[in-house]
């Protein structure tokens, strides 16, 4: 949650950090500034919101939330709002549909550890060891989450949704360099690291799985997709700049 240089605009950041991660998070299936917010009446949409409406329907995922209960929906949608503020670049979390990317891939094969050894023994391993937890993803998210929202109403007498865009990012700071300790016993590195990594792969997975609305986030990059074509145009815009309109799975469906 840390930028090097500490008046440079995180979404630069984002620009760099996510170019090298696009490409894995599209084929396998999250910091910011808060959003401002409007002190009364509706904004007018920006025109990455208004791409964003005209997103192909061949991409469209159903609305709704399969297994995020109400509090966790209300987390979610703050946090994906809190990493991706809305800019020229692209809308905020929820517009890109971030928090729809969350509860699918919670509700799905991944989320409920489908091909996850759960057998133990569980025993603390070391950083480069990996996951060494006995939950599931899903249970993870469930348990850090429930852990979070009782740290901050004891900290902060209100949930994580509610506080002002420099509590929460305090909160995830903290959580990145383990100085919270979840009243549950959840250990907060890998809560923190699993909200990074569905961060990332909602912003740059294909739309396919409810984020990345319209490819926006590809766009933004210059990703071209599932383009059949790129070893060519590698070639043929060598030291050109090459901005392709990007294609998903669905519209090669």
């Amino acid at each position: 949650m840390t930028d090097s240089v500490p008046t440079k605009p995180r979404r630069d950041f984002l620009l760099k950090s996510f170019a090298g991660a696009a490409g894995a998070a599209a084929a396998a299936l999250p910091l910011a500034a808060n959003a401002a917010q409007a002190a009364s009446g509706s904004p007018a949409a920006s025109p990455a919101v208004a791409n964003a409406a005209a997103a192909s329907p061949a991409a469209d995922v159903p609305a709704g939330y399969e297994w995020l209960r109400p509090g966790e929906q209300a987390f979610v949608e703050a946090l994906v709002n809190h990493m991706c503020p809305a800019d020229q670049h692209t809308p905020n979390g929820t517009d890109m549909g971030l928090h729809t990317y969350f509860d699918r891939a919670l509700a799905g094969s991944w989320g409920q550890g489908d091909r996850l050894y759960l057998q133990g023994p569980f025993r603390q391993g070391s950083a480069n060891q990996g996951y060494q937890l006995s939950m599931t993803p899903a249970a993870l998210f469930r348990a850090g989450t429930e852990g979070l929202t009782d740290y901050c109403q004891s900290t902060y007498k209100k949930p994580f949704d509610a506080l002002a865009g420099d509590g929460k990012e305090q909160v995830l700071k903290d959580l990145q360099a383990g100085k919270i300790a979840l009243p549950n016993g959840v250990p907060a590195k890998p809560y923190f690291a699993q909200l990074l990594q569905m961060f990332y792969e909602g912003m740059f997975a294909d739309p396919i799985h409810g984020g990345n609305r319209d490819k926006l986030a590809w766009k933004m990059i210059g990703y071209p997709g599932v383009n059949t074509t790129n070893k060519l145009n590698i070639v043929k815009f060598k030291n050109k700049p090459y901005r392709p309109q990007p294609l998903g799975i669905a519209d090669l469906s």
